[in-house]
C-alpha cells in the first residue's frame, strides 16, 4: 500500500497543464477527512466538495459535446446512454487510477490507512474536482480540459462499445419478464445519499415485490439501469 503523497508537480506533468494558482489544485486534491483532521488542529483547509460540484457539470459539457460530434447518426436516447457510461463513478475512478490521482491527494490518516488513495468514490470525486480546477485556473475555458480528458473518454467509449455496456438493461430485463404472464416489474426509489448538489439515488428493481437488483447513481435513470444490470446477472443473463 502506498502511503506517501507525491508532489503535485508530477501530476501537472501527467495532466499536461501547469497551474497558475496552485492553491486551487491543492483544494481539488483535498478530501474532507484531511480538512477535518486539520480543523481539529485549529487550521482551516478547504476540501474538494465544491469543486466536485462544478467539475460534474464541466465533465458533462465536454463529454456531451464530444459524443455529439463523434456519433452524428445516433439519437438522443443513445447519446444519453453513452454519456452515462463514461461519466459514471466506475469510469471516473478508472481514469483517476490511470493518472494515479490518489497518490497526490491530501487524505486524513485514517483514510490513508484504509486504502483511501484507491477508493473509487474518493478518487472519482477528486477527478471531477481536478477538471473544475483546470477550468477555473485557465479562465473558464475548455481547451486544456479537452486535451487532457478526450483521449481517456474516447478510449473508454471504444472499450465499452466492444463489451456491450451500451445495452439498455431495463429493456432487456423487461423482455425477459414479459415471457411469463402476470409478472410485475417495477423500479422503486428506496433512498438518497449525499449533499443536495451531489446527490446519489438508490433504486431497487423488484419483481412481484421481491428485490432482484440494486442500483446507485447520480441520476434515477442511471440507477435503474444499474439495478436492471444486477438483476440480469442474478438471472444468469450476464456475467459479473
Amino acid at each position: 500500500m502506498e502511503l506517501e503523497q507525491r508532489p503535485i508537480e508530477q501530476l501537472e506533468a501527467t495532466v499536461g497543464y501547469t497551474f497558475t494558482n496552485k492553491k486551487i489544485l491543492c483544494e481539488a486534491l483535498t478530501h474532507s477527512s484531511y480538512s477535518n483532521e486539520m480543523k481539529s488542529k485549529g487550521e482551516k483547509v478547504l476540501f474538494n466538495e465544491r469543486l466536485e460540484f462544478l467539475g460534474d457539470s464541466v465533465l458533462s459539457i465536454v463529454v456531451s459535446s464530444f459524443i455529439f460530434e463523434k456519433f452524428r447518426n445516433k439519437q438522443e436516447g443513445d447519446l444519453t446512454k453513452i454519456r452515462a457510461a463514461v461519466v459514471c463513478e466506475k469510469a471516473l475512478a478508472k481514469f483517476a487510477e490511470q493518472i494515479e490521482l490518489g497518490a497526490y491527494m491530501f487524505l486524513g490518516h485514517g483514510e490513508v490507512m484504509n486504502n483511501g488513495r484507491h477508493r473509487p468514490s474518493i478518487i472519482a470525486d477528486a477527478f471531477e474536482a481536478l477538471l473544475a480546477a483546470i477550468y477555473l485556473d485557465c479562465g473558464e475555458k475548455f481547451e486544456a480540459i479537452e486535451r487532457f480528458l478526450i483521449p481517456y473518454i474516447d478510449a473508454e467509449i471504444n472499450y465499452i462499445s466492444e463489451t456491450g455496456v451500451f445495452v439498455d438493461y431495463k429493456t432487456t430485463l423487461q423482455q425477459i419478464v414479459q415471457q411469463a404472464s402476470g409478472e410485475i416489474l417495477e423500479y422503486v426509489l428506496v433512498g438518497e445519499e449525499g449533499p443536495d448538489h451531489n446527490k446519489k439515488f438508490i433504486i431497487e428493481a423488484r419483481l412481484n415485490s421481491n428485490v432482484i437488483g440494486h442500483g446507485v447513481a447520480k441520476s434515477k435513470r442511471e440507477a435503474e439501469q444499474c439495478a436492471a444490470h444486477e438483476a440480469l446477472i442474478l438471472f444468469g443473463e450476464l456475467s459479473e
